[in-house]
């Protein structure tokens, strides 16, 4: 009987055979609007095409890495002050931040979304109430303090959802509809099928909205960069109309790979800061459900860490073939898998291949290209799926960075920075 000592010494002699292909730096121009100099001027000429409310007012503000949030928030409780409201903030993120309250305020703090930020106080709870009902029977749930409120305003970035396609994807009518509802709410909307969440999305916004509490939305756009370039005020009334097109304009603002199929895709870190998936199904083109698609074709995909702002939250994970034991380790099972339970997709939290070191992950992934020699593979390496402006590409992409007039080599082909124990450098 083979025992495992031989077997892992088998694996290791394996890997280190492994030639990795020669990469180039290269740097992609990205056509992208201006990011806006003065985010406080910007919302409140935005709040000009709504009618601000008085009384208690709850600010929903979600968990993701939206670009200068705390300025966006504090800027939008001056106003309401100025108008004679009484704002506060409720975590509006389903089941994130372990799905405690304690947790999803920490989250908001992580984000410069505090009492001391933002110039009001923040109230966190995981209790709900139920608003309603859809059509189809899905119950819609509103966090207590929001619900208790005189009236009800969320903040939240607009952008490509990561797992399905709709009018309206994330942004405003998907924080009503899920952040709002906690993880019992976020929960009954993804376990109606994610055939039909496109439709159950607006839905629920609309059983919301016509609860009476929603007065308006506060939405951002952002650029290539991770910028807000843009701030817009949506009435309830007519919040799914007017999100729609802002999509649209977001889908157009979103970064790109520059390559329509890919031997090997290396992601230095993933996170829930970067996207809900970790990284970006809609720049890998590895979507957690067939209900999305879109950009490149890849063959193998490694994860190499996590990031320091996700918390342990690996949710994504599963989309790769190959990752690091780093990353494994720094994982934290309990939030990670929260994630899945709320969302119902198990695929994003299941252990790919784990491989002790940097260059024994991108060897082992190479490996498994069948039919292409590991030197010879189409390899890109980034270091996020929101940084995408430089990229490290190997020899065989370069005949398509030479005919691509937005790419340019900024450093010849090198082979990959490696330490002694094979980190990247």
């Amino acid at each position: 009987m083979q025992t495992a000592s031989p077997v892992r010494e088998e694996i290791r002699r394996l890997l280190e055979a492994v030639k990795l292909p020669r990469v180039a730096l290269v740097e992609q121009r990205i056509e992208s609007p201006p990011a806006l100099g003065d985010v406080r001027a910007a919302v409140r000429e935005a709040l000009r095409e709504v009618e601000l409310p008085t009384g208690s007012v709850a600010i929903g503000v979600g968990s993701r890495g939206v670009a200068r949030v705390g300025e966006v928030v504090a800027a939008l409780v001056e106003a309401l002050k100025e108008a004679g409201a009484s704002p506060f903030i409720v975590p509006a993120m389903g089941s994130h931040g372990a799905s405690t309250a304690e947790g999803q305020a920490e989250v908001l703090a992580h984000l410069g979304v505090s009492e001391e930020r933002v110039g009001c106080p923040v109230r966190a709870t995981m209790e709900v109430v139920e608003v309603g009902r859809t059509p189809s029977g899905v119950p819609v749930y509103m966090d207590r303090f929001a619900y208790e409120a005189d009236a009800v305003v969320v903040v939240n970035r607009i952008k490509p959802h990561t797992a399905f396609r709709g009018e309206v994807e994330s942004g405003p009518s998907k924080m009503l509809a899920i952040g709002l509802g906690k993880q019992k709410g976020a929960h009954a909307i993804h376990a109606a099928g994610w055939d039909r969440i496109h439709r159950t999305i607006p839905e629920a916004a609309r059983v919301a909205v016509q609860s009476g509490r929603v007065a308006f939305a506060l939405a951002t756009l952002e650029n290539a960069d991770e910028e807000p370039c843009r701030v817009v005020a949506l009435p309830a009334e007519r919040l799914t109309e007017a999100e729609a097109p802002l999509l649209e304009e977001a889908k157009r603002n979103l970064p790109r790979l520059p390559f329509g199929e890919l031997d090997v895709l290396v992601v230095d870190e993933i996170g829930k800061n970067i996207s809900g998936d970790g990284a970006d199904p809609n720049v890998t083109g590895r979507y957690p459900t067939p209900y999305a698609s879109g950009g490149p074709r890849v063959e193998r995909m490694v994860f190499l860490d996590l990031t320091e702002e996700t918390g342990g939250n690996a949710n994504g994970v599963g989309l790769s073939d190959v990752i690091t034991s780093r990353l494994e380790r720094r994982m934290d099972r309990s939030a990670t898998y929260m994630n899945a339970l709320t969302s119902t997709v198990p695929d994003t939290v299941k252990i790919p291949m784990v491989m002790e070191s940097d260059r024994d992950a991108i060897a082992a992934a190479l490996l498994m290209c069948a039919g292409v020699e590991p030197a010879e593979a189409r390899l890109v390496r980034i270091r996020n799926t929101l940084s995408l402006r430089r990229m490290w590409v190997s020899e065989a992409l370069l005949g398509e960075v030479e005919a691509n007039p937005r790419l340019r080599v900024i450093e010849p082909p090198q082979p990959l920075h490696l330490d002694e124990d094979g980190a990247l450098i």
